[in-house]
């Protein structure tokens, strides 16, 4: 078994076990010489394997809703949602790059049994809700732009297990590039239709400040607490923390410490191309719907029968469709990445990667087969506002234990955080604790 190398101290619970995604570690060789260009080039790809999860349906379906009810006045939320989203995964790559561990690991060698345990299942939980509002969004697509089933592309969705299978037998490289095409179709897809929009640019950007409405405005307010829960997703977290460590740096302080820099900006970057996307969602809606008098438009599939009429172009809506279907693959990927790390990391479970891959795949999309079967067609909005809910019970189990283990020195040596990184990383999580708490006792 290979051992894992860590910067930190003897602050864990336990020894250093097996590293994280073992057939993926360090597995990508970085350049010895070269300018700062060509090491950027090297570490660039993990922040935009996580990135996907910020653009997945379930923000879709806030965007459209905030977009076309309100304007562009929540363009400001989107904003600071993704700022906040920005300084967690700042930290999760810290933690990874520090310790060599992922967060599951992290809160396995920290805390008793009982508590690992309780963490592990809310975890398996949050991805099951994640997996659900991708493959609803996909089997959308589907339905959209071939006329399948609804279940009928549930069920297809199981595929994109062995899409990963594929990808990875040819090195992690393959699939961070196949992950960075179709968010490359999806940021094209709306350049198109911002094209076609022609949103006002004086209102875009007044949009971007904070206004006091958002919280004096209980419906708006209600969206706008929907955008921030759909925005940070917990599984990403545990993702980013073990995907930065399929680059092989140098374990030395100085190298830990350049592999950070490199991480947080290709991170920032990906998530910068996210916050694009979300916003252009909902600059969309502002401007095809919102200012067209359709206030009430909130549902995906409403929203790609009217855009062609009222953007004056019938391409709008297949292009709408193809974009949703490539932002729910990309997601789905991702999140089935995302249950092995914390499978691994919590139970130390050490199985064939093909049988990983299956059992992750299917603790996530079977729920989802089921509620779709049960419910039909005219549940998805509903299950996409539950997915969500439920992401937001579990996120502060997995962004407190990353700010407490983040700013201890005995975990995390030299890279601990500092006190006003410790501060501001609190600062965002007590607001995400409080905004999650005032969503779930409005839907109450």
């Amino acid at each position: 078994m290979t051992v894992i190398d860590g910067a930190g101290g003897g602050g864990w619970r336990a020894p250093a076990m097996g590293v994280s995604l073992a057939e993926l570690h360090g597995s990508i060789a970085l350049p010895r010489q070269g300018g700062v260009w060509r090491k950027a080039l090297a570490f660039a790809g993990p922040g935009f394997v996580v990135s996907v999860g910020y653009m997945d349906p379930g923000n879709w379906a806030t965007d459209l809703a905030g977009g076309s009810a309100f304007g562009y006045t929540l363009l400001s939320v989107v904003l600071l949602s993704n700022l906040m989203a920005m300084l967690l995964q700042a930290l999760s790559a810290r933690l990874g790059i520090a310790t060599g561990r992922d967060l599951a690991q992290a809160c396995r060698d920290s805390y008793p049994a009982p508590v690992t345990t309780m963490l592990w299942v809310l975890c398996e939980v949050a991805i099951c809700a994640c997996d659900l509002a991708e493959v609803i969004g996909t089997a959308i697509g589907l339905k959209l732009l071939f006329g399948l089933p609804i279940l009928l592309g549930v069920c297809l969705t199981a595929l994109d297990v062995f899409v990963i299978l594929l990808l990875q037998r040819h090195g992690f490289r393959h699939l961070e590039a196949f992950v960075i095409s179709l968010i490359a179709l999806v940021a094209a897809g709306f350049l198109f239709e911002i094209a076609l929009a022609h949103p006002a640019i004086a209102d875009v950007a007044a949009g971007l400040l904070p206004r006091a409405e958002i919280i004096t405005d209980p419906s708006m307010l209600y969206i706008a607490i929907g955008i921030l829960g759909a925005t940070v997703m917990p599984h990403n977290l545990y993702l980013h923390s073990s995907i930065v460590q399929t680059r092989r740096f140098a374990k030395t302080p100085q190298g830990r410490r350049e592999a950070l820099r490199f991480a947080v900006a290709d991170s920032n970057f990906a998530l910068a191309t996210a916050f694009f996307i979300n916003a252009a969602i909902l600059i969309i809606a502002a401007a095809a719907f919102h200012q067209n008098g359709r206030t009430d438009v909130a549902e995906i599939q409403d929203a790609h029968h009217l855009l062609g009429p009222l953007l004056g172009a019938p391409a709008a809506g297949i292009v709408f469709a193809l974009a949703l279907l490539a932002a729910g693959q990309n997601s789905l990927v991702t999140a089935t990445l995302a249950g092995q790390v914390v499978m691994e990391g919590f139970l130390d479970l050490r199985m064939p990667v093909w049988l990983r891959r299956l059992i992750t795949r299917a603790i996530a999309i079977v729920p989802a087969i089921v509620v779709t079967a049960m419910s039909g067609e005219k549940g998805l909005a509903h299950l996409l506002i539950l997915s969500q809910v439920i992401l937001s019970l579990q996120l502060p189990f997995a962004v407190i234990p990353l700010v407490a283990i983040t700013r201890s020195r005995a975990k995390m040596g030299a890279l601990a955080s500092p006190a006003w990184l410790t501060g501001l990383a609190a600062f965002v999580a007590a607001v995400i604790l409080a905004a999650n708490v005032k969503m779930l006792l409005d839907l109450i």
